[in-house]
């Protein structure tokens, strides 16, 4: 028995989503829509954020989502934060599980200028930090968790997200 492909589309756009209840109902299901802005951010690798995508909803085998991720300024994310979480500062990622009768439907927000510094700190690439983002926001979408503090690395969370980042950046 041959298993279905998920059908992922991915797209650019000039629009930046601000919020999180608009679930791209209105395009086909499957897809994996990337929101960027192009005016404000360069080299967003594109392909590397499907990659991450799939690679959560692979480990879950989920075969039909509507998954839209969002790059945002510090303003932005900050925003967001506030507004949905009563956080008052810049994040680094906020994830919404829309739910879905007909399947997974959910939205991630990646703070692209937290994640940068991000990266720097932490001695990697933009890439990587990106790619372990978007995983991180699709994994709550898919309903994990994991417990703030020092104690978030020793979740089932954290090692999935970082076996995943580890299989997609080795494909790179």
């Amino acid at each position: 028995m041959q298993m279905e492909e998920p059908v992922y589309r991915v797209r650019q756009t000039a629009e930046i989503l601000t919020s999180p209840n608009r679930s791209m109902l209105d395009e086909k299901p499957c897809e994996v829509v990337v929101t960027v802005n192009p005016e404000e951010i360069d080299g967003i690798p594109i392909g590397l954020i499907e990659r991450g995508v799939r690679a959560a909803l692979r480990c879950e085998s989920v075969k039909k989502a509507e998954v839209s991720v969002t790059l945002l300024d510090d303003f932005r994310i900050r925003e967001m934060n506030v507004s949905y979480l009563e956080r008052d500062y810049a994040t680094d990622v906020i994830a919404f599980s829309l739910g879905g009768d007909a399947g997974l439907i959910g939205d991630v927000y990646i703070g692209y200028e937290r994640a940068r510094r991000q990266a720097s700190e932490l001695g990697e690439s933009w890439e990587v930090e990106l790619v372990r983002l978007v995983i991180h926001g699709v994994l709550h979408v898919l309903g994990y968790d994991h417990p703030d503090g020092p104690e978030r690395t020793e979740s089932k969370m954290f090692s999935l997200q970082e076996r995943l980042v580890a299989e997609v950046m080795a494909d790179e």
